[in-house]
């Protein structure tokens, strides 16, 4: 076990958002707050033991132990079609873990073969000499497991109906947390260790995120569903981390650790919000909404401030993150910053579309006078959220400064081997 800059982020990140996605999640019977308090921290614990591991089969040990919680959470307290979405996440994620598997296995019995030594340990085994058509095989099958993780397209369509089902609790966890164990994967073990590989493939993993990008921002356009609408931001959003790291330049890639941050806090959040209107109408369809900065005036600038993170607003987290991003991408291709430029826009029109139509006009419905004003809990958490969200935007240097060291390494490494 052992922690750089780029895992300390993420530790930060998850030891963060639980607290946060635990006060969401306050309200239910005393035996029902127990048990998913349990499930929650052991799902903690398996978070960062993902982003502390140095060895690859603990590594994989406690990417699948995290699955387990997060099933028994989106089973047992989400929606109306819970079982079908969790059966649906378990499926596509286990998938792509079985394929991370056998590459783990794979290299180490190739280190094996030509050291006679039999080791797990991540530092080592990127350091090995297997032929570069054997490194191709290992490089997919990571990725493979990574990108259903991140989610990209088109290995993500286990994400929206996770979403829509689970509670404010698992989704705050889901979209801050667990989908940055996919973007975390690519940076240290698929681009660490196959620098090569990564090198010859980052222009298709580059059209990859684009591509995400893209396609996430167009799906928003058409949701109605509030919860959908958020998830389906995430797979744009996302897509930031993976063209970001596969520009290859030290703007990128930082800008892409920032982004996993930035949208842990923000999307999560988001979810939040829609968590408490949720939790006094019961409704998550967007024409149900209207007028709610009428009734709820605090909560408004709350979901206001998180809104403007998420389109990228200077002085938020999401703006530092994805300038960083378009600069990388930028050096690497003007097109490919261009069409990133064009995300941000979209997504700048579904989000400010998506705040007109909940929080603004005339109320929409006689009973939206009667919303109960924000509990103690819920002002706390939203508070927290949003001094995170501007506290990085503003003063951004300790974050890009830990994360630094790492990524001149990373790159070193890539470039270095090439010319090699």
């Amino acid at each position: 076990m052992g922690i750089d800059g780029i895992s300390l982020l993420m530790v930060l990140l998850t030891t963060v958002l639980t607290p946060l996605a635990l006060l969401s999640a306050w309200g239910g019977s005393t035996e029902q707050e127990r048990s998913l308090t349990i499930l929650m921290l052991l799902l903690e614990t398996a978070m960062l033991g993902v982003f502390c591991a140095t060895d690859l089969f603990l590594f994989y040990v406690f990417w699948e132990a995290s699955l387990i919680p997060m099933y028994f959470i989106i089973g047992v307290w989400g929606g109306p079609r819970r079982v079908y979405a969790t059966v649906k996440f378990f499926l596509f994620t286990m998938g792509g873990s079985v394929l991370m598997l056998v590459a783990i296995i794979a290299l180490a019995l190739q280190h094996q073969a030509q050291t006679g030594v039999l080791t797990f340990d991540a530092n080592v085994l990127a350091a090995g000499g297997a032929p570069l058509a054997v490194q191709r095989w290992l490089f997919w099958a990571f990725f493979i497991a990574f990108a259903v993780k991140v989610p990209m397209v088109p290995v993500h369509t286990w994400l929206p109906d996770a979403h829509v089902e689970a509670p404010t609790g698992g989704s705050v966890i889901l979209a801050g947390v667990l989908l940055k164990m996919g973007g975390y994967g690519l940076v240290r073990f698929c681009f660490g260790a196959f620098p090569d590989v990564a090198l010859e493939y980052h222009l298709l993993i580059t059209v990859l995120g684009i591509t995400g990008i893209l396609y996430g921002a167009g799906m928003v356009m058409v949701q109605k569903d509030l919860k959908r609408l958020v998830a389906y931001s995430s797979v744009s959003h996302m897509g930031y981390v993976v063209a970001g790291l596969a520009s290859l330049t030290a703007a990128g890639v930082s800008g892409s650790v920032l982004q996993m941050v930035s949208h842990g806090l923000v999307t999560g959040g988001l979810f939040a919000c829609v968590g408490i209107l949720y939790d006094r109408t019961h409704s998550r369809d967007l024409a149900a909404y209207g007028g709610v900065s009428r009734v709820l005036p605090h909560f408004s600038w709350a979901f206001l401030v998180l809104t403007l993170a998420a389109i990228g607003l200077p002085g938020t987290s999401g703006f530092v993150a994805e300038f960083l991003v378009l600069i990388g991408l930028a050096e690497y291709g003007w097109l490919f910053a261009v069409l990133a430029v064009g995300g941000v826009v979209l997504s700048a029109v579904y989000m400010l579309t998506m705040f007109r139509r909940v929080m603004l006009g005339p109320v929409a419905r006689p009973e939206l006078h009667q919303l109960a004003p924000l509990r103690l809990h819920e002002g706390l958490m939203l508070v927290c959220f949003i001094v995170c969200v501007l506290a990085i935007g503003v003063y951004p240097a300790p974050f890009l400064d830990a994360i630094q060291p790492d990524v001149q390494l990373l790159l070193a490494r890539i470039w270095g081997e090439a010319e090699g």
